[in-house]
Parts: C-alpha cells; sequence; structure tokens
C-alpha cells in the first residue's frame, strides 16, 4: 500500500524558511519522480517542483524558481522541499505526489504552510 506521510509546515513569518519532508513507503521509491504541489482554498492544487528518480533533474513553478529547493534521499525514501524567503502568497496545503507506473497517482495528507507577521 503506497503511502506518503508530509511534515514539517506551520506558522513563519515572512521572509522566513520552512523545510518540509515527505515519507514515502509501500513502493520502490528510488525508481519513481517525485512532486510537490500546493492548494489554497477555491483554486486548483498547482505543481510546485518535482523531481526525477536519482534526483539528476527538477523543475518548478516560476513563482517559487530561487527562493524553493526540492530534493530527495533515496536511502530513507524521503522527499524534502526548502521553502526560503517565504511570502504571504506561499501560503497553502502542500501535497507530495508522486505516480507508481500502472498502479496510480498518490497524494499525502497534506500540511499546511501559513506565511504572516
Amino acid at each position: 500500500q503506497v503511502q506518503l506521510v508530509e511534515s514539517g509546515g506551520g506558522l513563519v513569518q515572512p521572509g522566513g524558511s520552512l523545510r518540509l519532508a515527505c515519507a514515502a513507503a509501500g513502493f520502490t521509491f528510488r525508481r519513481y519522480a517525485m512532486s510537490w504541489y500546493r492548494q489554497t482554498p477555491g483554486k486548483e492544487r498547482e505543481l510546485v517542483a518535482a523531481i526525477t528518480s536519482t534526483g539528476g533533474n527538477t523543475n518548478y513553478a516560476d513563482s517559487v524558481k530561487g527562493r524553493f529547493t526540492i530534493s530527495r534521499d533515496n536511502a530513507k525514501n524521503t522527499v524534502y522541499l526548502q521553502m526560503n524567503s517565504l511570502k504571504p502568497e506561499d501560503t497553502a496545503v502542500y501535497y507530495c505526489n508522486t505516480k507508481v507506473g500502472s498502479r496510480g497517482n498518490y497524494w499525502g495528507q497534506g500540511t499546511q504552510v501559513t506565511v504572516s507577521s
């Protein structure tokens, strides 16, 4: 059974930093790309960042380029999202995602990030 469990969200002031983590289980983590999405009320879920199975390639939404960094530790079955220079508009629920071949598309439960003074 595929499981994705996010952690690391919270309340931070503008300009601050947070690191999100997503612990994966139930599939061969090192074989699959991983992504982070975010969603605010009334809006569609949007892709924030993605990383290939080996970590060799990454891509980012324009809104977070230069501020966020996605990385992974295949020995720990964990993907991270380092978020720096946070802005109020980064406030959202952040979700971890993976597509495990024919088994399907999987989401974590989400972690709330609130950027406010």
